[in-house]
């Protein structure tokens, strides 16, 4: 496991690591037993597998230093995950992706399965954060 000691609070789950492939179902499990812990339907479940799997594996692709955030934390009736890295350039997802391309899809489909999806800069060791937001409550998506 290529992580530092979790920081556990209430209803905040956050993790140290440097993004590797041979990690990637290590922390799917991590997430997924999280938003299990936190009580998320089997659905959101799945999203936040796909959703880790997607934000860990563009900082593999895209970041020179493959230090990084993972954190899990519940606000309100929603279960929001994000992934803060060193790079400074923000993901684009524009309309339909190129099925043909070897990459791309990710995000576009992450999109159309969170309740949202997003991304900002950051002030500090990181530079960026992307996130999605999965509804927990009634009426989640």
């Amino acid at each position: 496991m290529s992580s530092s000691v979790a920081t556990y609070r209430p209803r905040v789950r956050e993790y140290p690591l440097t993004a590797r492939a041979a990690d990637l179902e290590l922390w799917r499990r991590e997430a997924a037993g999280v938003a299990r812990e936190w009580r998320a339907s089997p659905s959101v479940v799945n999203v936040v597998r796909l959703g880790v799997t997607e934000l860990l594996s563009n900082v593999i692709k895209h970041v020179d230093d493959q230090r990084c955030s993972l954190m899990i934390y519940k606000l309100g009736d929603a279960l929001v995950v994000s992934v803060s890295d060193r790079s400074l350039v923000l993901p684009e997802v524009c309309g339909a992706p190129d099925w043909d391309a070897e990459s791309g899809r990710g995000l576009w489909m992450l999109q159309s399965m969170a309740a949202s999806v997003g991304s900002h800069r950051v002030d500090g060791l990181f530079k960026k954060c992307v996130w999605f937001r999965c509804d927990t409550g009634a009426g989640a998506r």
